[in-house]
């Protein structure tokens, strides 16, 4: 059942010239007499290629046949990241470089959802928040403990993520795995 380009948005899936697509970014121009154009720019999930595509605003495309699996993210290699499906306990692997925006907010024995297009694996789908331990962070200077102020803190993943200067090495924070933003401490 296709659908108009205009429905699109960032993170959307959909299937061009029978390969899945991720929507990277969004732009809507609208012409005289209501028309539009419509600016994607979009990575191939079978092969990673990022394409800036141009659409008419009355185009229909078709949304991709994509499937979700719980599955556990259990290590990785230089290479893979290796995953265990939570109902079959068949377990398979994915490009590191495929997964290269996700690794630092993935730790042994998380639970994500895997993307299958063709009964192949192309995605891994993360929660929208997730809670990790700071390693490492400055402290604060007596006083200057407003929310206002920021600092680096490095998380067990080892990705660094701006915090409020009252975060302190020990804490576990809650980090939003689409922009890579503090969201909160989380209480223990």
């Amino acid at each position: 059942m296709a659908f108009g380009v205009t429905d699109l948005k960032k993170g959307q899936i959909f299937q061009l010239d029978g390969v899945p697509y991720r929507v990277v970014s969004y732009g809507q121009k609208v012409m005289g007499r209501g028309g539009s154009i419509v600016n994607v720019k979009i990575k191939s999930l079978i092969d990673g290629r990022v394409l800036e595509k141009t659409f008419k605003g009355n185009e229909s495309i078709e949304p991709a046949d994509v499937s979700n699996r719980n599955v556990q993210y259990l290590y990785r290699d230089s290479a893979s990241f290796y995953f265990m499906d939570e109902d079959t306990y068949e377990q398979f692997e994915v490009s590191a470089d495929d997964l290269e925006d996700l690794a630092g907010y993935m730790k042994d024995g998380d639970k994500v959802q895997a993307q299958l297009f063709g009964g192949r694996v192309i995605s891994v789908e993360l929660p929208k928040n997730v809670p990790l331990l700071v390693t490492y962070t400055e402290s604060a200077v007596k006083g200057d403990t407003s929310s206002s102020i920021s600092k680096d803190a490095t998380v067990e993943t080892g990705i660094v993520i701006k915090v409020p200067a009252f975060i302190k090495t020990g804490d576990i924070i809650s980090v939003d795995t689409v922009n890579g933003a503090y969201r909160e401490r989380v209480k223990e």
